[in-house]
């Protein structure tokens, strides 16, 4: 185990520690005030960068994969729109999407997990934010994005997809695109969610939810027409104010 591996192996069995049931009061309450302090960090960090769209992936597929190419020409794509390329900010299919960003001089951040194997952040990156916890950062991955694109992935990838698809079936958020892209790949999983369907475990039309395809054009298409035309997306419209130090940082090719 190196240094840098450390801090993150010691949250790790924080973590591990505050899911073993009930701590003391005051375990409890800093435990809470940390989780407080990575959601103000992510506000801070993100508050900024304009509406965007998240892309999910595995870190796993690298530079030479079909996935990984596909991933890139998503993400150059994604940006030429004038959307800002999010994604969890490691390597492999979230490197792939904001280099695709970054190729076409889009804007391309990440929220990154702090993890003690397999993930830093990418070199193209405008600007990051480290998270330590999961369910903050996917918090942040949604709350920032107006579509989410899902590329083949593993349990994280399809966390983060049934994630984003629960919560526009419960109307916790809009109803916003869902992509799924990779029609061999992603094969059994919509068997799985006809054969739900026909168990009644969700609604009839649920499986509307999300549209799966090999086309990076049909993608943009369905970009267009269900979440820039139908939320009228237009420039950010927030100020940062001084007196909390805030400023607007500038992304993309200047």
């Amino acid at each position: 185990m190196t240094t840098k591996d450390k801090p993150a192996v010691q949250q790790s069995q924080s973590e591990i520690k505050f899911l073993e049931g009930p701590q003391s009061r005051f375990r409890e309450f800093r435990f809470a005030w940390k989780v407080m302090m990575e959601f103000v960090k992510g506000y801070r960090s993100l508050a900024f960068v304009g509406p965007c769209v998240t892309i999910f992936g595995s870190a796993r597929y690298n530079e030479g994969h079909e996935y990984y190419d596909l991933t890139r020409k998503v993400g150059a794509e994604v940006a030429k729109m004038g959307f800002t390329v999010m994604t969890g900010g490691g390597p492999g299919l979230m490197e792939a999407a904001n280099r695709g960003a970054k190729d076409v001089g889009g804007r391309s951040v990440g929220c990154n997990i702090v993890l003690p194997f397999e993930q830093d952040p990418n070199p193209y990156l405008d600007r990051w934010v480290n998270i330590r916890y999961f369910f903050v950062r996917k918090t942040l991955l949604i709350k920032y994005s107006y579509a989410f694109i899902c590329m083949p992935g593993g349990f994280g990838t399809l966390d983060e997809l049934f994630e984003s698809i629960t919560l526009i079936q419960t109307k916790k958020i809009k109803d916003f695109p869902v992509i799924v892209m990779g029609k061999e790949f992603h094969k059994e999983m919509v068997e799985h969610v006809q054969l739900m369907k026909q168990r009644g475990t969700i609604s009839p039309d649920d499986d509307q939810l999300f549209v799966v395809t090999d086309s990076v054009e049909e993608a943009i298409q369905v970009l267009k027409e269900k979440s820039i035309k139908r939320f009228d997306l237009r420039p950010e419209k927030q100020k940062p104010f001084s007196w909390l130090f805030e400023r607007r940082h500038k992304l993309g090719r200047q």
